[in-house]
């Protein structure tokens, strides 16, 4: 930090470094309208404070839980608006754990359809793998014929 920013105040590359948010993806949220632009020093450097490292902590955090740009955008409002009730950010993280419920039933389908071609491997040869037979004929393929959950990979 240089002598003549105030106290308390942190560099793109400051900020980048302390939230672990890279420099080129904290201009975009300033782009797109997730962070407010800050205020510049008079080297023409932007200044970030305590409340924009709160807010990258935060954009960092429902990121990496897997939520929309839109929806951390709606819950950065709710946020704001803290008289507000609760019940569009709960139906968001409703909405979140609905989709990752959906991922985790496609993935363990996907999973046991894996096990099966590799446990049905004699390991032999090519002309007798279960995995290549598999591969080439999709009706053998249980993951997509069978009782697998509606939304599944490849659908």
């Amino acid at each position: 930090m240089s002598r003549t920013e105030p106290a308390g105040t942190f560099t793109i590359g400051e900020a980048a470094r302390s939230s672990g948010v890279k420099v080129p993806t904290i201009r975009y949220y300033e782009e797109i309208g997730l962070l407010p632009a800050p205020p510049r020093t008079e080297g023409g450097r932007r200044s970030y404070g305590a409340a924009d490292m709160r807010r990258l902590a935060f954009i960092r955090h429902a990121r990496e839980l897997g939520f929309e740009i839109e929806a951390i955008r709606t819950l950065l409002q709710l946020q704001d608006q803290p008289e507000q009730p609760c019940a569009a950010a709960d139906a968001i993280a409703r909405d979140r754990l609905i989709e990752v419920e959906r991922r985790i039933a496609s993935l363990t389908a996907l999973k046991a359809e894996l096990q099966r071609m590799v446990e049905g491997c004699s390991h032999g040869h090519v002309a007798a793998c279960r995995v290549i037979e598999i591969l080439a004929d999709h009706g053998e393929c249980r993951h997509h014929h069978g009782p697998a959950e509606p939304g599944g990979i490849g659908r």
